[in-house]
């Protein structure tokens, strides 16, 4: 291959790469626009241990972890067998055994129109900051089957599962879009709920938390070697500094 054609080749990729890029924030900003910033810290156990036990409770009902096992979480959370049986196992699933929600596919379907997706990897896919702006943006719609829609992911089929701790809010409208739909300018808490705004921030992070952890177990591990690999380098460095100098010291 010239060097010519080699690098209209290079080009074209990086063209294709930029389109890609270029196409993916379109489809994001389709999908609801802004989102929030999560300030999620996965090296926060406490703030895991609070998102599993949210996450069994409100929606492992619908959504499975099927990459996930009860005993790598007790593991990585620092859980006892006990504790997570006792707490967060719901289904009667064996210790051993992945996260699978005990919902049957056929009613879920007849349900909600589409079996509920697994969320092993949803901040994987699409990010923490995503999941956590989702979660706080649904809205009353009398209009929905379900009678709930969200500003982020517009017409989701499903409904508000924090609605008791969040309250029920309402859209305010302003003006209408290119097909004659009214347009959510806001969202405004029509109905407290069982937590205060602050209160509901700290809850939904920590579900995102969770689910973060959830996408890459790996990472809590990578973190711990992370500090050791630097104090290594550390170390190398140092010995090689001395390694120099006792090189260089006849020539000096």
């Amino acid at each position: 291959m010239t060097d010519h054609a080699f690098a209209r080749m290079f080009f074209a990729r990086i063209a294709i790469a930029a389109l890609g890029l270029l196409l993916s924030f379109g489809a994001f900003a389709a999908a609801g626009g802004a989102v929030e910033q999560a300030g999620t810290d996965i090296g926060d156990r406490a703030s895991l241990q609070r998102g599993a036990q949210l996450y069994m409770n409100y929606c492992a009902g619908c959504h499975s972890l099927k990459f996930m096992r009860y005993s790598r979480m007790a593991e990585d959370l620092g859980l006892t067998e006990d504790e997570v049986m006792d707490n967060l196992n719901l289904t009667g699933a064996a210790f051993g055994e992945h996260v699978i929600s005990a919902m049957p596919a056929g009613q879920a379907s007849q349900w909600f129109g589409q079996v509920p997706p697994d969320l092993s990897l949803i901040t994987r896919v699409r990010g923490s900051d995503w999941v956590y702006t989702y979660l706080k943006s649904f809205y009353l719609d009398e209009t929905r089957p379900l009678g709930w829609n969200n500003t982020l992911f517009p017409n989701a089929s499903m409904p508000n599962p924090l609605w008791e701790m969040q309250g029920l809010q309402r859209p305010v409208h302003e003006g209408v879009d290119d097909i004659g739909e009214p347009v959510v300018a806001r969202l405004e808490l029509g109905s407290p709920g069982s937590q205060d705004a602050r209160q509901f921030d700290q809850t939904v992070r920590d579900i995102t938390t969770f689910l973060e952890y959830v996408g890459e177990p790996a990472a809590l591990k990578r973190q711990q070697l992370g500090v050791w690999v630097l104090l290594f380098l550390t170390l190398l460095t140092f010995l090689a500094w001395l390694l120099k100098q006792e090189y260089w010291r006849d020539v000096h």
